[in-house]
């Protein structure tokens, strides 16, 4: 039988059949479309676990940084009291770096930040934050954005290095170290006051410790008003946290602080080794994390 004689040949195709054909081919592509849209939808939802994932390390890594920065390198401490005025104001921010005295040179004029030696401060009776705040602020102190025990530290100028002789006032009103007078532009005075020490004084600053006043001279219980304390007005260089970089907030009051090196320029080392603007890097010891205002 030839193809011609077959009998579905003499059968003209219905449109039917051919709709009925099309229609099959198109459920089948139409099967294997959905069957790809079910395929892909998978792997969008590993990309976006992928990417939270990331995320999420992204963010442990990037505390865990901070948390170093803040232990070893730098910290943030906010000022609570006016004994450095008008160089710190009352609730102004500074970077203080911690690398010092332990690794860098602390020198006369460092503004530093440092562990209440013992008496200075008189108890705390502040109350810890609680709620949301309190734990906004927890968080933000181990990635040292913010200082909660600022305090219980102190923040002063230091004028006098181990060795050193400190004494005031000479007969114009100057500090003197080392029998030289200092010409000091960063102090703040009553009004009609030229003497910058209201009680007069001399000392010798023991091995490892500091002298330190705050530029606010009538306003400030440092070195000379604690020296009844234990310690007698020194402060140990394992008490010191690090030194004042510059203050960061609020950003209208943002600068670098100044240790003013021309005020000192002319006095020697205590030691009598002669050399001008000694400075002291602490020896090693151990050292505890802390903060300071």
């Amino acid at each position: 039988m030839t193809d011609e004689q077959a009998p579905w040949a003499r059968r003209p195709l219905s449109g039917g059949s051919l709709d009925a054909d099309t229609a099959s081919d198109d459920t089948s592509h139409g099967g294997r479309n959905d069957r790809s849209s079910t395929r892909g939808r998978p792997s969008r939802t590993r990309s976006t676990g992928r990417f939270l994932r990331d995320v999420v390390l992204i963010l442990l890594a990037a505390i865990v940084i901070s948390f170093l920065i803040k232990t070893f390198l730098i910290r943030s401490f906010y000022i609570p009291s006016a004994s450095m005025e008008n160089t710190l104001m009352v609730n102004d921010r500074i970077i203080v770096n911690e690398l010092e005295p332990a690794l860098m040179p602390i020198h006369r004029g460092d503004i530093v930040v440092f562990r209440d030696p013992g008496g200075w401060l008189p108890p705390s009776t502040s109350v810890p934050e609680t709620g949301i705040t309190g734990i906004v602020d927890g968080a933000l102190s181990i990635v040292g954005l913010t200082a909660p025990d600022s305090n219980n530290h102190l923040v002063k100028r230091v004028i006098g290095l181990p060795g050193d002789t400190v004494a005031c006032c000479n007969a114009f009103g100057q500090m003197t170290v080392n029998g030289v007078p200092l010409s000091e532009p960063y102090i703040l005075l009553p009004a009609g006051v030229t003497k910058v020490s209201r009680d007069d004084f001399s000392v010798t600053v023991p091995a490892n410790s500091l002298w330190v006043m705050g530029d606010n001279r009538y306003d400030s219980a440092d070195s000379r008003y604690n020296r009844d304390k234990p310690g007698n007005g020194f402060v140990p260089f394992s008490d010191v946290v690090g030194r004042a970089v510059l203050i960061s907030w609020p950003i209208a009051r943002w600068t670098l602080l100044d240790n003013y090196p021309l005020t000192f320029a002319g006095v020697e080392s205590g030691d009598g080794s002669g050399k001008n603007n000694t400075s002291v890097t602490a020896p090693p010891t151990p050292r505890a994390t802390t903060s300071g205002g």
